[in-house]
C-alpha cells in the first residue's frame, strides 16, 4: 500500500510539474488594408452672371434681383428701371462633376465689386439653385445656377461694368 501510494503521488508529480504546458501570454492576427479612391468634385463655368441694361434716375438708386432662374426685376426706392432694350440678361451657371449620387455642399460669397474703372457697384444677396446642398446624377453631374442683387447709386455713370475676379462659387463632397 506505502508503494502504491508512493506511485501516485509520483505519478501526480510527473503529470504536474513534468509535463508543462504552454501557456500563450499574446495573440496576433491581421486584418486587410483598403481605401476606395473617388473621383475629385470639380466645377466649371457655363455661363456669365449679367444683370443687363439698367437705367437710373440721377436723384435715386435702387437694386436689380436677378434669380437664379435667370429672371430680374427691380426693388428698392424705385430709382432703377429696367428698359425694353434688356440686353444680355443670365444667372450664372456652373457644372459640377464627380463621384455620381454623391452630394455636396454649396457656398456662395457673401459681395462682390463690378467696376467701370471710376465707379462701382456691389452685388450681393447671392442664392443658388439648388440652394446650400446638391446631389450628383447617376451620370455624376449637376448643374447649379447663381443669381444675386446689384446694388445700384443714383446717377450711376454708364458704362460696362465688370470684375476681374469673378463670382466665387465652392463646392464640397459632403
Amino acid at each position: 500500500m506505502k508503494k502504491t501510494s508512493l506511485f501516485i503521488l509520483n505519478l501526480a508529480f510527473a503529470l504536474t510539474f513534468g509535463y508543462q504546458s504552454r501557456c500563450i501570454a499574446q495573440a496576433t492576427a491581421t486584418a486587410a488594408a483598403s481605401a476606395n479612391v473617388i473621383a475629385p468634385i470639380s466645377m466649371i463655368k457655363n455661363v456669365d452672371m449679367n444683370f443687363g441694361n439698367i437705367a437710373v434716375s440721377m436723384s435715386t438708386g435702387g437694386t436689380v434681383s436677378l434669380v437664379p432662374s435667370g429672371t430680374r426685376s427691380t426693388g428698392g426706392a424705385g430709382g432703377v428701371t429696367l428698359p425694353a432694350t434688356s440686353g444680355t440678361v443670365a444667372a450664372a451657371s456652373f457644372t459640377v462633376s464627380g463621384n455620381a449620387s454623391y452630394t455636396y455642399a454649396i457656398s456662395l460669397t457673401a459681395t462682390v465689386t463690378i467696376t467701370n474703372g471710376t465707379q462701382s457697384m456691389t452685388v450681393n444677396g447671392f442664392s443658388s439653385i439648388p440652394s446650400s446642398t446638391g446631389a450628383l446624377s447617376t451620370g455624376g453631374t449637376q448643374t447649379i445656377n447663381v443669381g444675386a442683387v446689384l446694388n445700384v447709386s443714383a446717377g450711376q455713370n454708364s458704362g460696362s461694368y465688370t470684375n476681374s475676379s469673378g463670382v466665387p462659387v465652392t463646392v464640397n463632397y459632403n
